[in-house]
C-alpha cells in the first residue's frame, strides 16, 4: 500500500495565539524556490528539503536547528514528498527544467539515490501527490503551461505516460482533495492570464483521468492554493494566497466542486499553509506578510478567520510547516534571499515573545557593556506559566522580572546586555524552561566586539 509521507501533529488541549519566534538560521547554497518537510533519516525529527540550483537536505536536530545541508546538483523548481516505492522511506519528486520529472528514492538515512527520470509532455511547475487511480501507489499531478498532467506511479519510482487535461487554462498551483465527496481524488487549480484570474476544480474519475474544469473567477492574481474543511461541514474549502494584493481569500465549498462567494483577509498572501497551530481543533492559516516573517490567521471554526497577526523574522518568508522541535506544535520554515538562509520560527504556544526576532546588539567596545535590550514575555493563555530555569550563553547577561510564574494575561521582561571580551562577532542565547512548552524556548543573541 502506497504512503504519502505526512507527519502527525498531536495538539495541546488549550491555547490562545500560536506565538512564533526565530530559533535558528542556516545558510542556503544558492537561491531557492520551494521547500518540503519530512523525516528523511527515520529518527523521528522533522527534516527539510529545499530546491533551487540544488536539492538541499537539511537534517533536523530536533530543536529547531539543522545540520549543514547535503546537496544534489540541480536546478529544480518544485518538490513533493511521498514513498514512491513502498519501502517505508520518504522519497522526493522534483521538476527539472526539461520535459520530465525526477524521483530521488530515499535510503532512510538522510541520503538519496541518483534521480530516476520519467518523461512528461512539457515542463511542469507545481507538484502534488495522491492516489488518483486507487491502486495504492503514489501518483503525481503537475501544472504545465496550458494543461494539468497526471502521472500514475508504477511503485518503483517511475511513472506511466502522462495523462494531460487542458480544460483549465494557465494553471499555476494545485491542491489535491475530494471536492464532491465521491471518495475519488480531485484537483483544485489556480492561475492567471493577463487580467483574468481563476480557480478551477477538476473532478477525478478514479482512473487517473480528470473531468473538464469547473472554473470560477478570482479577484486577485493567485500565488498558491490550499484545501481543507474550515467550517467542519464535511465539504472541502480552499484558501488562495494573493500575489498582487497581500491577502488570503477563503472560498467555502458546496460539496459538488463549486464554491460560495470568497472572503478576503488582508495582511499576508503568497504561500498560504493550513494547520491547527493552537491545538484547538480549529484550522488556522499562515502566509507571507509584506516584510520577512509569518502572518497568522486564526480560524473561528465556522469558516471565518481573525485579523492577521504578524511575527517578524528579520529574514525569510513562510515556506513550509512542521514540528521542528518535537513539542507537538506546528512550527514554520522560512526561506530568505537576503541573507541567503533557511530560518525556523518556533511555535511557543501561549508564551508570546516581543520582539520575536533575534536580538542583535551591533558593535560594542571590548570590555564595555551595552545598553540593555528588552524582551517582553506575555502569557496569552488562561492559566499561569511556571518558570523552571533561564540560562544565558556567550558574552551576554540577562536579568528578568518573571520570578517563578507569570499569571494569565500578565507580562514580564528580560533585560539583556552585551559585554564583548574580544573583537569580532559573538553569538549566544537565552534558554528558557517553562510550562508553556514541553521543550526549552530560546532567544537568539548576537553582537560585534570592536
Amino acid at each position: 500500500m502506497f504512503a504519502i509521507i505526512a507527519l502527525s501533529w498531536v495538539a495541546n488541549a488549550t491555547a490562545a495565539w500560536a506565538q512564533f519566534e526565530t530559533r535558528g538560521r542556516g545558510p542556503l547554497p544558492n537561491e531557492s524556490l520551494a521547500v518540503a518537510t519530512g523525516d528523511f533519516n527515520n529518527d523521528g525529527k522533522v527534516d527539510v528539503a529545499v530546491v533551487g540550483d540544488y536539492l538541499s537536505i537539511f537534517l533536523g536536530n530536533g530543536d529547531g536547528t539543522f545540520q549543514p545541508p547535503i546537496n544534489y546538483q540541480g536546478p529544480f523548481y518544485s518538490i513533493a514528498v511521498a514513498d514512491f516505492n513502498n519501502d517505508g522511506n520518504a522519497d522526493l519528486v522534483v521538476t527539472p527544467s526539461s520535459n520530465n520529472i525526477a524521483v530521488f528514492l530515499g535510503r532512510g538515512d538522510g541520503t538519496f539515490q541518483s534521480p530516476i527520470y520519467s518523461p512528461t509532455t512539457g515542463p511542469l511547475g507545481s507538484l502534488v501527490v495522491g492516489d488518483f487511480n486507487g491502486d495504492h501507489r503514489a501518483d503525481v499531478a503537475g501544472a504545465g503551461n496550458s494543461y494539468i498532467s497526471i502521472l500514475l506511479g508504477k511503485g518503483d519510482g517511475t511513472f506511466e505516460s502522462s495523462i494531460d487535461n487542458n480544460s483549465f487554462f494557465a494553471p499555476g498551483h494545485l491542491a489535491v482533495g475530494d471536492f464532491n465527496n465521491d471518495h475519488l481524488l480531485d484537483l483544485a487549480a489556480v492561475g492567471s492570464f493577463g487580467s483574468s484570474a481563476t480557480i478551477g476544480v477538476l473532478l477525478g474519475n478514479g482512473d487517473g483521468t480528470l473531468q473538464s474544469s469547473l472554473t470560477y473567477p478570482l479577484s486577485d492574481t493567485p500565488d498558491s492554493v490550499a484545501a481543507a474543511d474550515f467550517n467542519g461541514d464535511g465539504k472541502l474549502d480552499v484558501a488562495v494566497g494573493g500575489y498582487l494584493v497581500s491577502e488570503v481569500t477563503v472560498l467555502l465549498g458546496n460539496g459538488d466542486g463549486s464554491f460560495r462567494q470568497g472572503v478576503s483577509y488582508p495582511g499576508g498572501g503568497y504561500e498560504v499553509i493550513v494547520g491547527d497551530f493552537r491545538g484547538t481543533g480549529k484550522l488556522d492559516m499562515v502566509a507571507e506578510p509584506s516584510e520577512p516573517g509569518v502572518a497568522e490567521f486564526l480560524g473561528n471554526g465556522d469558516g471565518t478567520f481573525q485579523q492577521a497577526k504578524i511575527y517578524h523574522s528579520g529574514a525569510g518568508y513562510t515556506a513550509a510547516v512542521g514540528d521542528l522541535n518535537g513539542d507537538h506544535k506546528l512550527d514554520v520554515v522560512l526561506l530568505g534571499s537576503k541573507p541567503l538562509a533557511i530560518t525556523s520560527m518556533l511555535n511557543t504556544g501561549v508564551l508570546e515573545f516581543s520582539p520575536c526576532s533575534p536580538l542583535a546588539f551591533g558593535a560594542q567596545r571590548v570590555n564595555t557593556t551595552s545598553k540593555p535590550k528588552i524582551v517582553s514575555l506575555t502569557n496569552t493563555g488562561s492559566k499561569p506559566i511556571s518558570f523552571n530555569s533561564m540560562r544565558v550563553t556567550g558574552a551576554f547577561r540577562a536579568r528578568d522580572t518573571c520570578g517563578g510564574t507569570i499569571a494569565a494575561g500578565a507580562v514580564c521582561r528580560v533585560d539583556v546586555t552585551f559585554t564583548p571580551s574580544k573583537p569580532g562577532h559573538e553569538r549566544g542565547g537565552i534558554t528558557i524552561v517553562d510550562s508553556a512548552s514541553s521543550k526549552p524556548q530560546y532567544i537568539e543573541l548576537s553582537g560585534v566586539g570592536k
